[in-house]
């Protein structure tokens, strides 16, 4: 059940660095307010706060008691109230959050201790960060909620367009095996999955490619499907493309999670685009700086002054 209209405080980004001690901003009443949201503005989470009160007791047709839970998040439907760890409030709010759940039991709310932060956002899909990764990421570009929802509709609409066919899905190592493993899932028509490595080098004055690992699969007379975690200058993708020719299959299109449409050189088509993003590099969901990161559920800004 949503809340009624509110207007929505829109705020700037701001990386988890630690709540204030003091001078918390309004409209928050307690520092620990003030950290949630910025966790959850650095992760990409619409939040409301206090958008709802609750009647929860009535004397002569008014209202008598009532509860404002501190925190609505609307992408996952959830209420949430903040605790500390004082006994004499905890028992209060456990009194109040029984009688809310009594009253309007189709509110889905829950009540968290400060411990309980990350493992809430870890639940839904947006991390937690381990604390040596926090301070390396400048933001936080697309969410796990919105990665997830798109390569849904990727698959659907590539089972749309091979039905009745049976597509070769060919990822590139290594980038590539978090998109390619969900993609696939949401793929209803038969398919076949490979998967190959190459590296790229300078040679005769250009940008070449060695392959380290060939596909398995015989594509001859094939559909397939070249999966791309990202799209950049297109260089390295022209020369897969044209290796796999070479194959004979019957045709060969391009899926990528990521267009980096800023940097293309080569006029690549791209038939299948997760999302076009900005020249930035980024991490996370496959992607990786000097092998760390892959494993963020989302995909994030590196900041700036850790690239050579």
């Amino acid at each position: 059940m949503a809340p009624p209209t509110s207007p929505l405080r829109r705020r700037a980004r701001i990386p988890v660095t630690g709540a204030p001690t003091e001078d918390v901003p309004a409209p928050f009443a307690h520092n620990a307010e003030y950290e949630f949201a910025r966790i959850l503005d650095f992760y990409g989470i619409d939040w409301q706060y206090e958008p709802r009160t609750f009647p929860l007791r009535w004397a002569r047709g008014h209202v008598s008691e009532a509860f404002s839970p501190d925190f609505y998040l609307p992408d996952l439907n959830l209420y949430v109230e903040l605790t500390t760890l004082k006994p004499g409030l905890t028992a209060e709010k456990n009194r109040k959050m029984r009688l809310l759940k009594e009253l309007y039991p189709e509110v889905n709310v829950i009540m968290l201790k400060k411990q309980d932060y990350l493992r809430l956002l870890a639940k839904y899909g947006y991390g937690p960060l381990s604390p040596g990764q926090v301070p390396d990421i400048d933001r936080v570009l697309i969410t796990a909620h919105k990665l997830q929802q798109r390569v849904a509709e990727l698959g659907a609409q590539i089972s749309r367009d091979y039905a009745g066919k049976e597509p070769v899905l060919v990822g590139v190592l290594r980038g590539v095996i978090c998109f390619i493993a969900d993609l696939v899932r949401h793929v209803s028509v038969p398919t076949a999955v490979d998967l190959m490595a190459i590296s790229s080098y300078d040679g005769n004055g250009s940008a070449a490619v060695r392959i380290l690992k060939d596909l398995d699969e015989n594509i001859k007379g094939r559909d397939v499907i070249l999966v791309e975690d990202i799209v950049d200058t297109g260089m390295t993708l022209n020369h897969i493309i044209e290796y796999l020719n070479t194959k004979r299959p019957a045709s060969i299109v391009v899926c990528t999670l990521l267009d980096k449409r800023a940097r293309r050189i080569a006029n690549v088509p791209l038939e299948y685009v997760g999302f076009e993003i900005p020249d930035e590099f980024v991490v996370g969901y496959g992607l990786d700086f000097q092998q760390r990161f892959r494993n963020l559920p989302f995909v994030a800004v590196l900041k700036h002054e850790l690239l050579p």
